[in-house]
């Protein structure tokens, strides 16, 4: 299978040629497939929001490629402007960026600019609220009146209208309490499962990722060190704290019972899989003791 979203040698520097010069990203191969679930992890700083703003035109590579199903981004302006619609970008803390009159107005602001019929307006307007869990009762009234979690809902369900294949999302529980970030990270879970799109997750919290990404890209210093599955990456606890990266708690949990002798997986990052790790320890304790 093709890559939906490719970058091949992608490079940014920033202020090139200036004493401010500085190199963002040095010769980046990123790629995720269709309907795939990839969360981007890196300190501040690391190149993460300078990559995903490639991905979707907004940044120029200063040497590099980005590609769309195959073709670079770039290729012609009807085709960077055609790549807007279908990679869609949630910035950190987007409820700043709402401006219509109304929540209706402000989620139909991308089909309508896709230049799509009314009808068709409509039904990605209602279909997307009902993604983010929000009713009809809501799209009469202003986003400012909401709060602010449903804010945050209102912007991401603007840029889900568009229908995107594949959905950014940058920080997308930042500054919520811990049942507005699940339910954000339901809302995204449910629009990935029904319409199989490719979601890119930027995330500081490690539990979030291990719990919601299939496959894990750390940034570091604008270069990728490592790629693959949660149990894969976690694997690699020293060196991703040695980056400034936390680890899940119940990594660091397990990492501590293997330094005291205690033999335990090297890779449980869930609460489920500490409750499945401890279980199989309690049977094959009660095995020995039994022999």
């Amino acid at each position: 299978m093709n890559p939906i979203i490719e970058t091949r040698q992608l490079t940014h520097i920033y202020s090139q040629g200036t004493p401010f010069e500085h190199v963002a990203l040095d010769g980046v191969n990123f790629s995720a497939q269709p309907g795939e679930y990839v969360a981007i992890i890196g300190r501040t700083g690391s190149g993460k929001s300078t990559l995903i703003q490639h991905l979707n035109g907004l940044l120029k590579p200063s040497s590099g490629q980005v590609l769309f199903d195959g073709e670079d981004i770039w290729s012609t302006k009807a085709y960077t402007r055609a790549v807007r619609f279908q990679v869609g970008l949630v910035f950190q803390y987007p409820e700043y960026q709402l401006f219509e009159e109304t929540v209706y107005q402000d989620i139909s602001f991308g089909p309508r600019n896709m230049g799509l019929d009314q009808e068709e307006i409509d039904r990605r307007v209602r279909q997307s609220a009902r993604f983010v869990g929000l009713g009809d009762e809501v799209l009469d009234k202003s986003p400012f009146d909401l709060s602010g979690g449903q804010k945050r809902r209102v912007a991401i369900a603007g840029v889900i209208a568009m229908e995107p294949s594949v959905l950014i999302l940058d920080e997308p529980t930042a500054g919520l309490d811990p049942a507005g970030s699940a339910q954000i990270l339901e809302n995204i879970r449910t629009y990935h499962q029904e319409k199989g799109a490719c979601i890119l997750l930027v995330s500081h919290s490690m539990e979030e990722v291990a719990r919601e990404a299939e496959r894990l890209v750390v940034i570091h210093r604008g270069s990728i060190p490592f790629s693959g599955q949660p149990p894969q990456v976690f694997a690699h606890a020293a060196e991703l704290e040695a980056m400034g990266l936390g680890i899940p708690a119940m990594t660091q949990v397990f990492a501590r019972l293997r330094d005291i002798g205690i033999s335990v997986p090297p890779a449980v990052y869930t609460i489920q899989q500490a409750r499945d790790a401890v279980l199989d320890a309690l049977k094959r304790k009660g095995q020995a003791e039994w022999r």
